[in-house]
């Protein structure tokens, strides 16, 4: 027991220390771009009719700290996020981060946590019936549908799916919320409205994510039965699903439990297009728009640092995972 608590703090003070990484890079990308935020401020109510001077620009600059050394911006910002988990304001809107990115980031995480769940459901279990029917007739179908999901990107695959529905249903499922909903307070009917435009995004973002897994799942499956462990375990009589399920699949699955952290990271690299296509409202649009559009990398680095955040933090998890799992996996550590 004591080995295993040291194993998980150990590893909880990597994720931290990956994070502080983290915030650090996201924090010197937002530095930088061209002007600071004040400017870029200034320049937008320019944009606006309003008469600024350099006087307004050196207030501006004074208020919001940027006047002090590198460092201490840095320590100020990321003790912010750490602390309070406050990521300052809004550098065109003026108003927090946190208020505009908040709803729009728990709908992408929704999004991606609700495709990764799926695309696993569907992949283990599949994988292992494949390698286990490898050559027939079952393994060659799900073959041909798993490399149409490699083939296939999401964006044409949005687009084919809104067509359809289109042509046949006059509906073509773009947004999350119908128009009576999209700027309500939340409520069951405003939930139930979301459930119908949801399963769109979420279906999409898992077709290519289960067809990669599935091919991880089926390669490694088939790699461990032909060991010889296997064939010992087939010997002594150990047949059908319990051989399955206690050796090969025991052992296979470990790799794909390590890789749940990558596959959630390109489902998000994934999302902001499908979101674009789709005319998503969350934070993948948010984040294209304050990258392309409005150039407000408070807004974008606040996304980011989101994201790896709760990378960082699944991977945390499927480390506790694989080390209840696999003993060699937290021995490992010392």
């Amino acid at each position: 027991m004591l080995q295993f608590l040291r194993f998980v703090a150990v590893r909880a003070a990597l994720a931290v220390f990956t994070l502080t990484v983290v915030s650090f890079i996201v924090f010197s990308l937002m530095e930088l771009v061209p002007g600071n935020c004040a400017e870029r401020y200034i320049a937008y109510k320019n944009t606006q009719g309003s008469i600024v001077t350099q006087a307004d620009i050196n207030a501006e600059i004074v208020r919001m700290g940027l006047d002090k050394p590198y460092v201490i911006r840095w320590v100020n910002w990321v003790s912010g996020v750490f602390i309070r988990g406050d990521f300052g304001d809004s550098c065109l809107w003026r108003v927090p981060v946190t208020q505009l990115v908040g709803e729009k980031f728990l709908l992408s995480l929704t999004i991606a946590m609700s495709a990764l769940v799926i695309t696993y459901l569907i992949a283990i279990p599949i994988g292992i019936a494949s390698a286990n029917l490898r050559g027939g007739a079952l393994d060659n179908s799900l073959r041909i549908v798993s490399y149409l999901g490699l083939a296939l990107p999401n964006f044409l695959l949005a687009l084919m799916v809104m067509l359809f529905m289109t042509v046949q249903y006059g509906e073509t499922l773009t947004g999350l919320f119908s128009p009576e909903y999209k700027d309500a307070a939340w409520s069951w009917a405003r939930v139930l409205d979301l459930l119908r435009h949801i399963w769109l995004p979420i279906g999409i973002l898992a077709w290519a994510a289960t067809a990669i897994a599935l091919q991880t799942v089926r390669a490694l499956m088939s790699d461990e039965k032909d060991k010889l462990y296997v064939t010992a375990a087939r010997a002594r009589g150990v047949s059908g699903a319990r051989l399955l399920l206690r050796y090969p699949a025991k052992h296979a699955l470990g790799p794909v439990i390590n890789s749940i952290g990558y596959d959630l990271n390109r489902i998000f690299n994934d999302l902001p297009i499908v979101a674009t296509v789709l005319v998503l409202t969350e934070a993948g649009a948010l984040l294209l728009e304050a990258l392309a559009s409005s150039n407000d990398q408070q807004v974008a680095g606040a996304i980011i640092f989101m994201i790896t955040g709760c990378i960082v933090f699944l991977n945390f998890i499927t480390d506790i995972l694989l080390a209840l799992i696999d003993p060699r996996v937290r021995r490992s550590m010392f």
